[in-house]
């Protein structure tokens, strides 16, 4: 038996792990008092014995190959390296599960193995509630995002259907002033209840983890387009100046994302500006690419500055109706999250906030060009009226309704099917010139992407199309090359961005 020294014997006496050596033979050669409290044994029962007493039977044999293995490339590491789930045996037969660390040596020309072995149980337990935590957690997230998937499809087609025809009574009543006023009430009602339900599904999805973003080559000035084009009507009718810049860079970015941030920024300026403008500006230096939305509008207080991206929380307005609720900026902050851009706030009350979008110069995209200006691209004719009919499929018997009412006012001369095998059924029946308005979700039979591809084969030539989601964004991830005279708006659709996309696909 090995003597030690008694200062060595008091500093193993007190060690938390039970320590016991073990020489060439696999003997126990030393044994502290800590293996009475997790081994059961005085330390001298353990003397003269072979390790493996301290090993369950079911184990010995796998033991007897990991002694062998440890032979031949002995180190200071934990038993079974990276292994999990290692058992030892009390002297009453009992198990628990341990952590067991080898720590070989040579000691008067003879080697020994030390091994510390501790009672995990606890740490154990405490390991899989985590592991069976993250589990629930991730399963939720995944309910979580097939809610938001539906229920973005399902709640949106009511709002398509009232949408529709509040715009359809507007066409019939153009000469009743009074239930124009009332309509025009309605529209704005029908506005909030639409920016109040992107906002809760928007803000949901970020949450959840449920997008990833997916970064590819996106021209500024055509997201500057779309920007112009969507909210200049409403610049109009508060007669307010809205500027973009006419020219812009090229980012290495998720156009999605990217985009819905700039419109919940220029949308919340434009909220909060009465009179005077909103500009969008641009600066490139060293350190990278800054994007600036400013307005002239009410300002925000300065201890309010720290609070305005939490979600729900509203700048007070003394007198002034309720906007919103608050969701708009917290969709910002998460966007900037993922992209990996920064957002500051600054702002005087009375006259104005600005709003900067700092993105690092490596986003920028390495073969960054010039993009087109944006009042060119603003300011482009509309194509003609087109003269051909419009195939309508919709499964939503509501939606199929409100839609066709008002497409029938516009002038178009629709042929409405509820289903994509009534669609395919049409196909002899059309010509150059006719279009092709569908919604992409068509129950089990096919989507309306895949009723475009089996119209078009049909065919044999380009049925120019629109296809409408409740949930476009899923949907513009699914579509990964764009499809030619093909255009994709999310539910519910503006009645005039309708008109307008139609004119576009058909010229």
């Amino acid at each position: 038996m090995i003597e030690l020294s008694a200062l060595s014997q008091q500093l193993l006496h007190f060690s938390p792990d039970a320590l016991v050596l073990v020489d060439a033979r696999g003997l126990i050669q030393f044994a502290n008092e800590t293996v009475r409290t997790v081994l059961g044994y005085a330390p001298e029962q353990l003397v003269g014995q072979p390790v493996g007493v301290l090993v369950p039977e079911r184990f010995r044999a796998q033991h007897a190959e990991q002694i062998a293995e440890f032979g031949r490339h002995p180190s200071s590491r934990p038993m079974g390296g990276r292994a999990v789930g290692l058992c030892a045996r009390r002297a009453d037969g009992s198990e628990f599960p341990a952590g067991i660390r080898l720590a070989p040596f040579v000691w008067q020309g003879q080697t020994y193995v030390g091994a510390a072995i501790r009672d995990v149980t606890e740490r154990q337990a405490i390991t899989e509630a985590l592991i069976a935590a993250r589990a629930e957690a991730e399963r939720a997230n995944r309910a979580k995002s097939r809610f938001l998937a539906t229920a973005s499809h399902d709640l949106r087609q009511p709002m398509q259907t009232i949408r529709l025809l509040n715009a359809a009574m507007r066409k019939i009543a153009a000469q009743c002033p009074d239930i124009q006023d009332l309509l025009r009430s309605e529209e704005l009602a029908i506005d909030a209840a639409t920016r109040l339900l992107d906002g809760l599904l928007d803000i949901g999805r970020l949450e959840s983890g449920a997008i990833d973003p997916q970064l590819a080559a996106v021209a500024l000035a055509s997201v500057y387009a779309d920007l112009q084009r969507e909210f200049a009507s409403l610049a109009n009718a508060k007669s307010l100046a809205l500027e973009l810049p006419r020219v812009a860079p090229t980012l290495s970015t998720d156009r999605l994302l990217f985009t819905q941030l700039l419109q919940n920024l220029i949308g919340n300026a434009l909220k909060y500006t009465e009179r005077g403008s909103v500009r969008v500006t641009q600066r490139l230096d060293a350190g990278g690419f800054e994007i600036g939305i400013e307005d002239t509008g009410i300002g925000i207080p300065t201890e309010k500055l720290e609070r305005i991206f939490d979600e729900y929380y509203q700048v007070d307005r003394t007198g002034a109706p309720r906007a919103g609720v608050g969701l708009g900026l917290a969709i910002v902050r998460e966007v900037a999250r993922l992209l990996g851009y920064q957002v500051s706030v600054s702002s005087t009350v009375g006259a104005g906030t600005r709003v900067a979008v700092r993105i690092p110069r490596q986003k920028l995209h390495p073969d960054a060009v010039l993009g087109e200006s944006v009042a060119a691209v603003a300011r482009a004719a509309p194509s003609p009226r087109p003269n051909g009919r419009l195939v309508l499929v919709e499964d939503n018997a509501s939606v199929r309704m409100a839609t066709e009412l008002f497409l029938t006012l516009e002038g178009y001369r629709v042929l409405s099917t509820g289903s994509a095998g009534e669609a395919l059924a049409l196909a002899p029946q059309l010509k150059a010139g006719d279009l092709l308005l569908a919604d992409y979700r068509l129950g089990t039979e096919m989507s309306g992407i895949d009723l475009l591809h089996r119209l078009r084969e049909t065919l044999g030539w380009e049925l120019p199309a629109i296809l409408l989601s409740g949930d476009l964004e899923s949907l513009l991830r699914v579509v990964k090359e764009p499809i030619r005279r093909c255009r994709f708006l999310g539910k519910p659709v503006d009645s005039a961005a309708l008109v307008a996309a139609l004119t576009e696909v058909a010229g």
